[in-house]
C-alpha cells in the first residue's frame, strides 16, 4: 500500500462542454457505463492509495458526495475539498495543503482516463520516488498542442515547454503528477501567469530547476484520453465500450480494485453488487465472487 495521499481535481466550469455541463459537473458525466470520476479514482486506487482528497466546486460537491460518499464502501477514505474559483492546476496543492499535511501526493485530473496492461507496475515505479517529482509522458502525434517534456537517456527531464513551436520530443505531459511533500510550499511561491492562473508547468519547473523531476514514459500499450471536448468525450465512451465488450472485463471499476487488493471482503462486494442488481455492472460484480 502506498503512503502517498491522493488528489483528484474535479473542479472547474467545464465550459468547453457547454451546454451539457451547465447543470452537471463534467466529472459526473458518463463515460459509457460509469461516471467519469471513477476512472481517475481507479488510477489512485491502483497505486495503492487509500487516503484521497477530492476537490470540487461548492455547488457540485453535494452531487459528488451522493455518488461517492466517504469511500468506505471501497475500503478507502475520501476527504472533500472546495475550489471556490478555478485558478490553475497548481492551486490544488494550496487547497489541499492541510489535507496533505506534508505528505507526498499523487494528483490526477478528474477528466483524464488511463488504460494499459502494466499500469499498476508503472504507477508503482513512480511511487518509489519519494523525493522530487514524477510526471507521465505519453507519445502523441501532435506535441505542439500540449505541454511537452524533453528528457535525457536516464529519464531525467531536461525541459518542459507549453505548446512548443519546435517540440523537444513527442511526449506530452499527462494529467497525473507524483510530487513530494514540498508541493504546497512551491505552489505558494509561484506567480500567476498572464491568464491569472497558477500554472502546473511553473510548479514542475521548480522541481526541474533542482534536477528533481523525472518522467515515466507510457509506451505503445497504453491509452491516455482526456475528455475536454464533445468529440473526446464520445471517443472515450466508445473506447471503454469497445474494450469491455471485447474482453468482458470492466475498466475503471473501484469495486474490483478494492476487492482484488483485499480492502473489502466477499460480504461487502456482495452488498455492492446487489445495489446494481438490475444492471450489467451488478452482474459483473457478482461474477467476481
Amino acid at each position: 500500500m502506498s503512503t502517498r495521499k491522493g488528489l483528484i481535481l474535479a473542479g472547474g466550469t467545464g465550459s468547453r462542454l457547454w451546454p451539457i455541463t451547465q447543470g452537471l459537473s463534467k466529472q459526473l458525466m458518463p463515460i459509457y457505463d460509469k461516471p467519469m470520476i471513477y476512472y481517475p479514482l481507479s488510477v489512485l486506487m491502483l497505486t495503492g492509495i487509500r487516503d484521497i482528497g477530492i476537490i470540487t466546486t461548492p455547488q457540485d460537491q453535494v452531487q459528488f458526495q451522493n455518488l461517492l460518499g466517504d469511500g468506505s464502501q471501497w475500503g478507502i477514505t475520501i476527504t472533500w475539498l472546495v475550489q471556490p474559483n478555478p485558478e490553475g492546476l497548481a492551486q490544488a496543492y494550496l487547497i489541499a495543503e492541510e489535507f496533505l499535511a506534508g505528505e507526498s501526493s499523487a494528483m490526477v485530473l478528474g477528466d483524464n482516463i488511463f488504460f494499459g496492461h502494466g499500469l499498476p507496475e508503472l504507477l508503482a515505479s513512480a511511487d518509489t520516488q519519494t523525493a522530487g517529482g514524477t510526471v507521465f509522458g505519453y507519445r502523441v502525434a501532435d506535441p505542439e498542442r500540449y505541454g511537452v517534456v524533453g528528457m535525457d537517456g536516464d529519464g531525467k527531464v531536461t525541459k518542459i515547454i507549453e505548446k512548443p513551436e519546435v517540440p523537444p520530443s513527442n511526449y506530452a505531459v499527462t494529467g497525473l503528477y507524483f510530487l513530494d511533500g514540498t508541493a504546497p510550499e512551491r505552489a505558494r511561491s509561484i506567480q500567476p501567469s498572464a491568464r491569472g492562473e497558477l500554472e502546473i508547468v511553473t510548479l514542475l519547473e521548480s522541481y526541474l530547476n533542482e534536477d528533481a523531476l523525472t518522467v515515466e514514459r507510457m509506451g505503445r500499450g497504453y491509452a491516455w484520453l482526456d475528455t475536454g471536448t464533445h468529440g473526446s468525450l464520445l471517443d472515450a465512451g466508445n473506447f471503454v465500450r469497445t474494450l469491455q465488450s471485447r474482453q468482458g472485463m470492466q475498466t475503471g471499476c473501484p469495486e474490483e480494485i478494492a476487492y482484488e487488493a483485499g480492502w473489502i471482503d466477499d460480504a461487502a462486494l456482495r452488498v455492492l453488487a446487489e445495489r446494481y442488481a438490475k444492471t450489467g455492472y451488478g452482474d459483473y460484480l457478482r461474477g467476481l465472487l
